[in-house]
């Protein structure tokens, strides 16, 4: 059996019995109070309450799903019955016939149980049929409702949560059409300039990123996809700022080979590289390393981009760097809210490190 159908059958058992438990406790309550009302012992109290009350519950529940089922069947192709039951117009007339049954089956069992000599009450016993039948019916009529604003209650928290469910995808995927363009316009910022200055290396520079745009467009359209696939992507963007950049610009990749899978948003890693070199190694006239790895920490995966640029301290705009960070911190907010992290900080050495630290097991 699949693990959703044991779930669903784990929730169904579980509604079964809190139905039960609360059963019983308001047979409990019936019984203290007719103990005290009639001044009979509890425990005889009890024992009639639990047998009649709860084979009530059994009529009741058994008529209600029977006609629910019937009621679906003759519905038109597609339709549903709202909530999910039969409606008042037919859940009246089961409650009282049900209590019937209940208080016909329940009361000689209670009898035999207590070995009593006590007869079901009928028109013979008019007062006892009341007061018994009064309670029953009240007592359905009661436990139905509660129920069934129980039964909404969810559906409205489920449908809240949906809401926002939708609202943050939305929001995610704004995000993410935003940071698109913004690579892009800044790549052909740095081509423009290498037009002019080296049309070769322009030309080699272009064909790159034709052959990025292919592969990150595609990647980008997925909810998530492997952290190899993020690396592969950092490779390309890096190959192609390379072409400009020449031997100014070294790169090293660590990515152990348990981390390859895991899944992660699609560019989460590129706006922390192009700030490093727009912003750390361009300034430096001799250039530097950058150095991207991820780790297994507990149970979160953390990625590191740090480059042997200015530091924090002498990048020339520190604004420049906001837009592209900003928007992996709002990508983390809207998948994994505050299992996730983004620091920013300047190193000991010199340089730079974004680290980034999220879940293991992906967004929730």
């Amino acid at each position: 059996m699949s693990p959703p159908a044991l779930l669903a059958i784990a929730a169904l058992a579980t509604g079964r019995l809190q139905q039960l438990a609360i059963g019983v406790l308001v047979c409990v309550v019936i019984a203290a109070f007719l103990s005290v009302a009639f001044s009979n012992p509890f425990a005889q109290m009890l024992v009639f309450s639990l047998c009649i009350g709860l084979s009530c519950q059994l009529m009741i529940d058994g008529g209600l799903r029977l006609v629910t089922r019937w009621l679906q069947r003759r519905q038109p192709e597609g339709r549903a019955l709202r909530g999910d039951w039969p409606g008042w117009r037919w859940t009246l007339p089961i409650i009282l016939g049900g209590s019937w049954a209940g208080i016909q089956v329940g009361y000689p069992l209670a009898s035999w149980l207590l070995g009593l000599p006590v007869r079901s009450p009928g028109l013979d016993k008019p007062r006892v049929l009341f007061v018994v039948l009064t309670i029953s019916i009240l007592t359905a009529v009661g436990f139905i409702a509660f129920t069934l604003s129980r039964a909404r209650l969810a559906a409205s928290e489920a449908r809240a949560q949906a809401a926002l469910r939708a609202a943050a995808e939305n929001r995610l995927k704004l995000l993410e059409a935003q940071l698109e363009p913004h690579m892009l316009f800044n790549t052909l910022a740095n081509l423009r300039v290498l037009i002019a200055l080296d049309s070769p290396r322009a030309q080699a520079m272009l064909d790159h990123l034709i052959a990025f745009l292919r592969a990150t467009l595609d990647a980008s359209r997925a909810g998530l996809h492997p952290l190899e696939a993020e690396f592969d992507r950092l490779a390309d963007y890096l190959a192609l700022m390379a072409v400009r950049m020449g031997p100014r610009l070294a790169v090293e990749f660590d990515l152990p080979v348990e981390l390859r899978g895991v899944p992660v948003p699609p560019l989460l890693l590129q706006p922390l590289v192009e700030n490093s070199i727009r912003h750390g190694l361009e300034p430096k006239i001799e250039g530097g390393r950058i150095v991207v790895r991820a780790v297994h920490d507990g149970a979160h995966l953390v990625l590191t981009v740090r480059d042997s640029g200015v530091g924090l301290g002498r990048q020339a705009s520190a604004a420049g760097t906001r837009f592209g960070l900003e928007q992996v911190h709002q990508r983390l907010a809207a998948l994994y809210g505050n299992a996730a992290s983004l620091v920013l900080q300047a190193c000991a050495d010199g340089g730079t490190e974004a680290r980034i630290s999220l879940p293991l097991g992906g967004a929730p």
